[in-house]
């Protein structure tokens, strides 16, 4: 690639804006003193850049002996502070040391716009032309022939992810908003973090303890963005990493970017390129694999792409670890490497830190079960080209899916051991757990349309498979999937494929595509959303709808013989309530799965010509076939819990405290089966009235006669909740709790600001004459049926008096609960792109 950095007299005028000041005095002169004679008392750490700590002063001093040669700098979040600053949210970009008379500038060449075959007036008038920055300044504190010896400290203890604007509220990450809660790094408390803090050939460590200090002192109080998210909110302290990472030798292969692959991509805007060529270009993301014997269909890779897992993991959780990654192998043996991908244990005197490692670290942490997980990269910004694949699982990652089988099975009975099936299946998922992680930093999105061809991608979120024999008895033996799916491995041939010497790239690429498409394959990562009727997170099976009906008859069975045998001897009858709240909500993954047939679309990423099919609405009969289904999902049968449950479940005692993972309630300390209705009816009744649907609702009836429409829908949903009799006891109160929620998400989409004029109108037509025909009701001689019009007639006139200013009634949100919590499942990389789980800069 032709890139020339011209750094001279332009420097000063054209530079960009400083985004970092240094704090020595500008003025200073460079000193004469040598670098020996300033470190002689600091411990020197030899490496990638020479640096030097002074214990007595808590000083780092970098030793900078390569001015003009750029690297990769890496900033994260190493321990963070909940939802204002999220652990791993991470920045990296390309910058070089440059020397402009005494003073040392830390400057970021502008990559994302190149010229990349034109001449060098060509490549100069592109560089020229847009703005670099000084991240930051330095004066010499040492100077020795070419070397020179700067204080690196006050770069380490700053703000290099932009968090006092979200600490104080803002959300921002680009300063500090909410007046009286701004915050700021305070020096005093903030200090070089050396367990962290290491140096290796090719790149050196930095981490440091950072304390913001502002906001509202006291302890725990709730402020900014997630409340209480430090034990003293005058003073948050975090752990802040840095990393100066040697870029990659010349010769990585580029491979361009097709959105029908998987792959993540990289892209800059090439000025050389022709008028015929598009001025955007696109890469994929990945490693770098040759082989020995580019002429050989299978041959042995120059070097191996090899993973270590953390000695630290519990033998059986590293097992598995090591068993799950290494399923890849078999994904590029098909496409012609052998032994290229290799997964074993750290050895005792590698470092994870060091950059020629790709790892799986096992993170211990306090907190809930539902530890965090990512895969992230270290990535060339220039190619694409994956240096390092890094994936962090949090500990007890495992314990989730122990705890759904704990409730599927009702393992516990006294004087008997408990049945090894709940182990096997934790087992089970960490293995897919490491194939996933591991397939993020191999360059993969996720693709959540895989489930319906047999488990095809480990790159999708697996919900657990329960099998149901016809005597009752449950089974997880099939519970996740073992080995790579049919769809990584076309990815990887896809993605890592060497062509022999004089191919044609594009055509071979082109067949493999082919070749995957005619497989049946389907591609629908993150942005499937609310739409694509068979892109989900967390489900499984052929047919969404049959999948439904699967689950709710299994969560039927195992609610209605729910007891104390779901806790260990010893646990207090409370502990119960742990165990239900999976097994109630067995089904509310799978509710986002049905709901979207209504009102949905098939779509592909077909490329001209490819012969996908890019869109098409769903029929009519499987709309309302997928309807029918949710509306079994929130009737009072569906809803209820047995007496003897209930009463099985007393408020809870010293020492355990309730918790988000916990059923919240109307009832004060007690159980409140009412409530943990209303949180699982809501999924169903908020996916129904999504805005967005809606809209699509809408627009496809205008467009198509046959479609349903908004407004068919509205009045079977009427119908099927505010349209039936009202039952007595229980029942009763269960289908009244629906009612209401009916309404109130009725109500929402109506006052959404953010709906079409149309969705709106429609919405409000249905509820002016629900109102109607409840005033009809308030003549009615049953109390339960006069009190619960009364009340919704009150909200609705509440609502027509100001749209703008109505807020509806409480309402419960399910408590978290996926399989296994995504957390921070994501990609880190050098340019700006947000897909959900890929955090950039």
């Amino acid at each position: 690639m032709k890139r020339a950095i011209h750094v001279g007299l332009w420097l000063l005028t054209s530079v960009g804006p400083v985004l970092g000041q240094g704090r020595q005095d500008a003025g200073n002169p460079q000193p004469a003193k040598t670098i020996g004679a300033a470190t002689a008392n600091h411990q020197k750490f030899e490496g990638f850049f020479d640096f030097y700590y002074d214990n007595s002063s808590g000083k780092i001093l970098l030793e900078v002996d390569r001015f003009d040669e750029e690297f990769l700098y890496f900033s994260a979040i190493a321990a963070g502070a909940g939802s204002a600053a999220e652990k791993g949210r991470a920045t990296s970009y390309i910058v070089k040391f440059v020397k402009v008379g005494p003073k040392v500038f830390l400057l970021r060449p502008e990559y994302n716009y190149r010229a990349v075959n034109g001449n060098e007036d060509e490549v100069k008038s592109v560089e020229t032309a847009f703005a670099k920055s000084i991240i930051w300044a330095f004066n010499p504190v040492a100077a020795e022939g070419g070397r020179v010896l700067v204080d690196l400290t006050p770069f380490l203890i700053r703000d290099s992810q932009g968090i006092a604007g979200s600490l104080a509220g803002g959300g921002s990450r680009g300063g500090a908003a909410g007046g009286g809660n701004a915050y700021r790094v305070d020096d005093s408390r903030s200090a070089i973090f050396m367990e962290n803090t290491k140096n290796f050939p090719k790149n050196s460590e930095f981490e440091a303890v950072v304390t913001f200090a502002g906001g509202a002192s006291g302890g725990g109080g709730g402020f900014g963005r997630g409340g209480g998210i430090a034990p003293d909110p005058a003073a948050v302290t975090l752990h802040l990493h840095q990393s100066f990472v040697a870029l990659p030798e010349p010769g990585f292969n580029m491979r361009k970017f097709d959105a029908r692959s998987g792959f993540n991509a990289f892209t800059y805007m090439d000025f050389s390129a022709p008028m015929e060529e598009p001025l955007t270009k696109r890469f994929i993301r990945r490693h770098r694999l040759q082989k020995k014997d580019p002429q050989a269909a299978i041959s042995e890779p120059v070097e191996p792409i090899v993973y270590y897992v953390d000695r630290g993991a519990p033998e059986l959780i590293k097992k598995a670890l090591i068993e799950g990654g290494a399923w890849w192998n078999e994904a590029f043996e098909a496409a012609g490497f052998r032994n290229a991908f290799i997964v074993k244990e750290l050895p005792a005197d590698a470092d994870p830190m060091d950059i020629r490692y790709n790892v799986v670290n096992w993170i211990n942490r306090s907190g809930s079960p539902r530890a965090f997980s990512y895969g992230s990269s270290y990535t060339d910004p220039r190619t694409g080209e994956i240096i390092k694949g890094v994936v962090t699982l949090g500990a007890d990652r495992h314990r989730q899916d122990y705890l759904i089988a704990e409730g599927l099975l009702q393992p516990y009975e006294t004087g008997k051991p408990a049945s090894k099936q709940m182990e096997e299946m934790a087992l089970a998922r960490i293995r897919q757990l490491s194939a996933h992680e591991i397939g993020h930093t191999l360059g993969f999105m996720h693709n959540f349309a895989a489930s319906p061809k047999g488990r095809a991608s480990v790159m999708d979120y697996p919900f657990p498979r329960i099998d149901l024999d016809k005597d009752g008895t449950l089974s997880l033996d099939s519970a996740y999937g073992v080995g790579i799916g049919s769809w990584d491995i076309r990815a990887v041939i896809w993605g890592y494929a060497e062509f022999p010497p004089g191919a044609d790239e594009d055509a071979e690429l082109e067949k493999i595509m082919q070749e995957t498409l005619a497989q049946g394959h389907q591609y629908i990562p993150d942005i499937g959303g609310y739409t694509h009727p068979v892109s989900h997170q967390w489900d499984d099976g052929v047919d969404p709808i049959e999948q439904l009906q699967h689950l709710m008859k299994v969560r039927r069975l195992v609610l209605d013989r729910f007891s104390e045998r779901a806790i260990r001897d010893g646990e207090p009858m409370t502990t119960i309530h742990e165990v239900l709240v999976p097994a109630y909500l067995l089904h509310r993954y799978q509710i986002e799965a049905v709901a979207k047939s209504v009102g949905g679309l098939y779509f592909t990423h077909a490329i001209k010509g490819d012969g996908q099919e890019p869109t098409r609405m769903v029929e009519p009969d499987r709309q309302w076939k997928a309807f029918d289904a949710l509306m079994t999902t929130i009737t009072p049968e569906a809803l209820a819990l047995p007496e003897t449950l209930i009463q099985k479940i007393p408020p809870r005692p010293s020492g355990y405290p309730r918790s988000i993972e916990l059923f919240s309630g109307n009832t004060g300390p007690t159980f409140d089966p009412l409530a943990a209705a209303a949180s699982a009816a809501t999924e169903t009744v908020a996916s129904l009235l999504n805005a967005e649907r809606a809209a699509r609702l809408v627009e496809y009836k205008a467009r198509d006669s046959k479609q349903p429409g908004l407004m068919a829908v509205l009045d079977r949903l009427l119908a099927e909740t505010w349209g039936k009799p009202l039952a007595t006891g229980y029942a009763g109160a269960l289908q009244t709790t629906v009612n209401h929620l009916v309404l109130t998400h009725l109500l929402k989409l109506a006052a959404d600001k953010e709906a079409s004029g149309i969705v709106r109108g429609q919405a409000l037509l249905k509820i002016n004459d629900l109102k109607t025909r409840l005033q009809a009701d308030l003549n009615s001689a049953n109390d339960e049926q006069k009190a619960q019009a009364l009340f919704a007639v009150s909200q609705i006139e509440k609502f027509e008096k100001d749209p703008d200013e109505f807020q509806p009634g409480r309402t419960f949100e399910m408590p978290p609960g996926a399989p296994i919590m995504p957390g921070m499942d994501f990609l880190r990389h050098s340019h700006t792109e947000n897909c959900g789980h890929f955090i950039t800069n």
